[in-house]
């Protein structure tokens, strides 16, 4: 047995060992791919908590409820408005924290009321970077599978594949919270610019992408093979972000980058 299938191992058999689990499903590659463990070791004792929220994109819910319906896994939607969360909007450096610690403390109450434990989606890619909302999770006492099994996200593409899963190859998401720089103020609006513009890139075929908002004006981030793209729709892209209300477009030379926002004097 290769090492990673002996990792996959490990992840089943500590799914067994919790006789019910929740899992904190977005429709994302890493929780798809533990739902999918989970469901398959246990059965009807393994279910998927889906939080719709003003963060979360339309299309990724849609994504969310048909995997579900696909796999034949029970799936519980929680409704959430991120702005009744004090302090949230101001988007200070730890906003990932207060916002994880509100949903995932409702999430965990939904787990526990039908006995099962709440699991998260990540892996050891997400031991690097500034990342707060882990330590929500932490002192939730959430357990993250696939991390403690030693699984990458590379990992868990080339399993995913395996399994036959269609997200196996879905572009990394984040919520559209994150694509405000730290200090400036999230409003409703400015998620509904973010998602539409968004959505629009995602129409053209383009793949990885954010569109960081600073102020009025949109800051295009995608892998560099698609610059051409992008360039080459130039007029009708600008055309676009003015109608969904950004004053000026751009594209960022650098490339996507995770965690690109992250930058701030002090953690």
């Amino acid at each position: 047995m290769d090492e990673l299938h002996r990792r996959f191992d490990i992840l089943r058999d500590r799914i067994r060992s919790l006789g019910g689990i929740a899992v904190a499903f977005s429709g994302g590659v890493d929780s798809a791919f533990l739902l999918k463990a989970a469901h398959d070791t246990l059965g009807d004792r393994a279910i998927a908590l889906t939080v719709y929220a003003n963060v979360v994109p339309l299309r990724e819910r849609r994504e969310s409820e048909e995997f579900c319906g696909k796999e034949g896994v029970e799936q519980i939607i929680l409704t959430k408005d991120v702005f009744s969360v004090q302090g949230f909007a101001e988007n200070p450096p730890h906003r990932c924290y207060i916002c994880k610690k509100a949903l995932f403390s409702s999430m965990k109450e939904i787990a526990a009321e039908r006995g099962m434990t709440l699991a998260d989606g990540s892996n050891t890619d997400d031991m690097g970077d500034y990342r707060p909302g882990m330590r929500a999770l932490s002192e939730l006492g959430i357990i993250s599978p696939l991390r403690d099994a030693g699984l990458s996200k590379s990992d868990i593409r080339t399993l995913s594949r395996e399994l036959g899963l269609s997200t196996w190859d879905k572009p990394s998401y984040a919520c559209l919270a994150s694509r405000f720089p730290y200090g400036e103020v999230i409003s409703p609006r400015g998620l509904e610019m973010v998602e539409k513009a968004e959505e629009h890139l995602a129409g053209m075929g383009i793949g990885q992408l954010r569109v960081r908002i600073h102020g009025d004006m949109a800051r295009i981030e995608t892998e560099q093979k698609d610059f051409e793209k992008v360039i080459a729709h130039a007029d009708e892209i600008n055309r676009a972000f003015s109608d969904i209300g950004f004053s000026y477009t751009s594209l960022d030379l650098g490339g996507y980058k995770t965690g690109n926002m992250n930058k701030f004097p002090d953690r």
